[in-house]
């Protein structure tokens, strides 16, 4: 699903998530049978996320990741890590490892590396609050936008292992065939906006600075008092 015609660029990730949350509001078909719950991917996915969870009425949380880059190149990604509760999944990029021929100690020792980086991230966004329960639940991942689908496809794989109903990803920014190629992993892909051609997630947005961790923790505490 996409938003056509109506939008060229958002002011800002709250924008983005409020249109994001009106699309994933009239796509969700049972949200009685199978209740919702969204999760966010820090850092830039949580502001978004906290719009959509209100749009669906949803519980909100976080999704931790990490891209696995490549030494040298990190904004290249050879793989990316995910953790929800004791659950922790591993995608490889298969493309970017053979071309550039990537030892698999290299790669261990990148992935070790963001595995502390998780674990900071884990205590510090969730403290001692156990991980949400996601079995027999429509679960909705969202991001601030989708470029190569390494970060979410490791996201979305550490969900299906906690048996959720129904796995749907949503971002207000996309590239088409990388949503196209998530779909055969997910239930739904939800996307408001593909620019073309696509370059980088920051094409559909004004203003893209980095999300802090404060701010992160500001969308949680108020998710928590609703």
């Amino acid at each position: 699903m996409h938003l056509r015609g109506r939008v060229e660029r958002f002011a800002d990730r709250v924008e983005a998530g409020r249109s994001l949350g009106a699309l994933v509001a009239a796509r969700l078909v049972d949200p009685i049978a199978s209740p919702a719950v969204v999760l966010g991917l820090p850092r830039g996915g949580v502001p978004v996320a906290a719009e959509v969870a209100r749009a669906v009425n949803a519980p909100l949380d976080v999704l931790l990741v990490r891209k696995i880059g490549v030494p040298g190149q990190p904004e290249l990604a050879m793989g990316a890590v995910a953790a929800i509760g004791d659950v922790v999944e591993v995608v490889k990029n298969e493309v970017v490892v053979g071309r550039l021929r990537i030892p698999d100690q290299v790669f261990r020792a990148v992935l070790d590396e963001e595995l502390v980086e998780l674990r900071r991230r884990t205590v510090a966004y969730r403290g001692d609050r156990p991980a949400p329960d996601l079995a027999g639940r429509t679960v909705i991942v969202v991001d601030d936008g989708l470029a190569t689908g390494s970060t979410m496809r490791a996201a979305a794989a550490a969900v299906r292992r906690r048996k959720p109903a129904a796995v749907i990803v949503a971002v207000p920014v996309g590239a088409t065939d990388t949503c196209a190629r998530l779909r055969a992993e997910v239930d739904d892909v939800i996307c408001a906006l593909s620019p073309h051609p696509f370059r980088a997630v920051h094409q559909g947005y004004d203003d893209f600075t980095q999300t802090t961790d404060g701010q992160v923790l500001a969308c949680l505490a108020y998710d928590r008092r609703g």
